[in-house]
């Protein structure tokens, strides 16, 4: 029963015994578990605030990101328009030009027409008379082949020349 019941020698010695190994422990040990303690408590906060700053960082980039998107978005609607405006001019300017030119051409083509209508009519005209002159000298030299028939004509040309003035 020595065991169960520890005699005041057993416990004086092992109270020693204990203080001693508190002070060893103190002296060698619990300075450097106590700095580590405290050096990955540092660490741990450290990491925290690094990770707080990271994250601040991560929205401000984040927000800074959506501004420049939006930006973007304005910007490339804006060319967008500024484009369809341009390929609006251009159509239309190759409108005006093709119709202008079309016009030109018409006209050319009309004045052509015009001018070649003109030498149809005045070759029509001077073949006519060519025509007629010689239709004109076969019946006069049909008629004038008999004798009588020249005085005859002179003398009605010369009867109508009195009459009409």
């Amino acid at each position: 029963m020595d065991l169960l019941t520890p005699s005041i020698g057993l416990i004086f010695w092992t109270a020693i015994v204990f203080i001693i190994l508190l002070v060893i422990l103190r002296a060698y040990a619990w300075k450097p578990i106590l700095n580590a303690v405290k050096e990955r408590e540092k660490s741990i906060e450290d990491s925290l605030n690094a990770a707080k700053k990271a994250e601040e960082r991560m929205a401000s980039l984040n927000a800074e990101n959506e501004k420049l998107m939006k930006e973007a978005i304005i910007e490339r609607d804006a060319l967008l328009k500024q484009a369809r405006e341009m390929k609006n001019s251009i159509i239309n300017q190759a409108k005006d030009t093709a119709t202008i030119e079309a016009n030109r051409i018409i006209e050319s083509a009309r004045e052509a027409i015009q001018n070649e209508k003109t030498a149809a009519m005045s070759d029509i005209k001077n073949q006519v008379a060519q025509l007629s002159i010689e239709v004109a000298e076969k019946i006069m030299a049909k008629e004038l082949s008999q004798p009588g028939a020249q005085e005859d004509l002179v003398n009605q040309v010369i009867d109508q020349v009195k009459l009409n003035s």
